[in-house]
């Protein structure tokens, strides 16, 4: 399987993407990324490429998420 890489301009746009990826998942399997996510660490899943996948994704939405909120915090 060949990889893409894309390049977002902002943050913002960079975690919309990843909102959207993590919402397929979250469909597909009926379960939301937190729970997942959770679930993953516990060791509870298989180290399956689409759950690594999803893995890095969460984990890259979480610093995302965080970096945003510490940049409108600063500006306010």
């Amino acid at each position: 399987m060949r990889k893409q890489t894309i390049t977002y301009t902002s943050s913002l746009d960079d975690l919309v993407a990843i909102a959207k990826r993590l919402s397929l998942h979250e469909n597909q399997y009926q379960i939301s990324s937190e729970e997942f996510f959770d679930q993953y660490n516990q060791g509870l899943l298989s180290d399956d490429a689409l759950f690594i996948e999803w893995a890095n994704d969460y984990r890259h939405y979480l610093a995302l998420h965080q970096e945003l909120v510490q940049r409108l915090n600063y500006a306010a």
